[in-house]
């Protein structure tokens, strides 16, 4: 476990709780790229409840499943679907990719583009409908074609069409579906005309969620963008929610894949991943960590976004450090906690201190996550200190926990100041790394 160094008396650390243990949470996990053979479900399934998600994200395999055509082999998802349901999780099945088989079916792997022959199509409609009948009262969440956005030759109207094409299916066989849409990969420059389409074509709430992605090496930054959506979605609708799909960070150096060409390690992709995750939630958006396991994209490279540690034949070596953080995150940061306003806080380091403030929904404490936003997230451990003011913000017996290591320490009376509906918190350590100012009894504590 990373050494960061904190100077105060430690008190406990905090207990991961299992996804059994957590009744609800703003978290999914991908389990993805199974349909393409590029990991393997036995080798990680172990540790998938003791990571504490209770959603896992899984990609269907069009081109897996129906290798002869009109001949379905559902068996490898069976498995899968079956085992995950045993161990109580919920799964959200995203509906891709093509399938060569057919003339103009598409390509079965990323940006393999979609189905656009007659008979393709065709076929295509029969698999998704065969799919939804097998797993009707088996899979409940289900999500659109992959980053069609990648595919520079797909047009908004032909991703729209594509979209609800697939989920009147689903909609059909199974009625209380929830259904996430579009699935979009790129900057979302063009996100307010999937919404316009989708409003004048009257199906913009056929869907539960619209999904987004999006890519920063500083994931802080990325927060502006979810903001932007928000607000676009909301001129159109107060139904559908916004949802972040697919993020994460590798714990080495690749040329390859989402934020390549930085000189990650494990210490800063757990960083990362702390941060992007925790910042998703406060500011209200359900969010995803890409992924459980490294996986070896065939004819490119071992992908090493992973929590676990695994290589080119799909062997789970360890567990990374990011693994141990996003424990620690999800034992803290389940559906008891909401958002509240960032007005309530304020921070005395320099101007890039995050703050997100959360409050337990039966009235029984609060808590703080900030971090040192300002840059990348690197490798350092020595803190400096921040002052941090809080109005209309109480706390009873405040602690002080470290995301990383899961320590958590008492807080000094001598920091803390009160004065009225203020408290100021002195010299409290700040990092480019989430710690959390919490009420105790917020904290499982082992």
């Amino acid at each position: 476990m990373t050494d960061i160094q904190i100077p105060l008396k430690e008190i406990g650390r905090i207990r991961p709780r299992p996804a059994n243990e957590i009744a609800g949470s703003f978290f999914t996990l991908g389990c993805e790229v199974l349909d393409r053979d590029f990991a393997n479900y036995d080798e990680y399934k172990e540790y998938i409840v003791p990571l504490g998600i209770k959603t896992i994200r899984l990609q269907a395999g069009w081109a897996k499943t129906e290798k002869v055509p009109g001949k379905y082999d559902f068996a490898w998802l069976d498995h899968i679907i079956d085992d995950a349901g045993g161990r109580g999780l919920n799964i959200l099945l995203e509906t891709d990719y093509g399938n060569p088989a057919y003339p103009g079916g598409g390509g079965p792997d990323l940006a393999g583009g979609f189905p656009e022959s007659e008979e393709a199509l065709a076929a295509w409609d029969r698999w998704v409908e065969a799919m939804a009948r097998r797993y009707a009262g088996k899979v409940r969440d289900w999500a659109m074609w992959n980053e069609p956005d990648i595919d520079l030759k797909k047009t908004v109207p032909m991703i729209v069409d594509f979209n609800i094409r697939t989920m009147k299916i689903i909609r059909r066989i199974i009625p209380d579906a929830r259904i996430a849409g579009l699935s979009l990969a790129s900057e979302l420059d063009k996100f307010n005309d999937y919404l316009v389409l989708l409003k004048e074509k009257n199906e913009l709430d056929s869907f539960d969620w619209i999904i987004y992605h999006g890519y920063q090496a500083n994931p802080d930054r990325a927060y502006e963008t979810g903001v932007r959506l928000k607000n676009f979605l909301a001129r159109y609708t107060s139904k559908v929610k916004l949802r972040q799909g697919e993020n994460g960070c590798p714990s080495e150096r690749t040329v390859k894949f989402a934020l390549w060409g930085y000189d990650w390690t494990e210490l800063s992709q757990a960083k990362w991943d702390l941060r992007r995750f925790i910042g998703d939630i406060g500011t209200g958006v359900e969010t995803s960590v890409f992924t459980i396991c490294d996986f070896n994209h065939l004819g490119r490279q071992i992908n090493r976004k992973g929590l676990l540690r695994a290589e080119e034949d799909h062997k789970v070596v360890r567990k990374k450090l990011a693994y141990y953080a996003i424990q620690h995150m999800t034992s803290v940061f389940d559906n008891t906690l909401q958002p509240v306003s960032p007005d309530r806080v304020a921070a005395f380091f320099n101007c890039c201190c995050a703050l997100f403030p959360f409050a337990e929904t039966k009235g029984r404490g609060n808590l703080l996550a900030y971090w040192n936003r300002s840059d990348v997230p690197g490798d350092a451990v020595v803190t400096e200190n921040a002052e941090i003011l809080f109005k209309d913000f109480p706390f009873d017996e405040p602690v002080l926990a470290d995301m990383i290591t899961g320590k958590v320490y008492e807080i000094p009376a001598d920091r803390i100041s009160k004065s009225g509906k203020y408290v100021v918190f002195r010299d409290m350590p700040i990092l480019d790394s989430p710690f959390l100012i919490a009420e105790k009894r917020l904290l499982h504590l082992l």
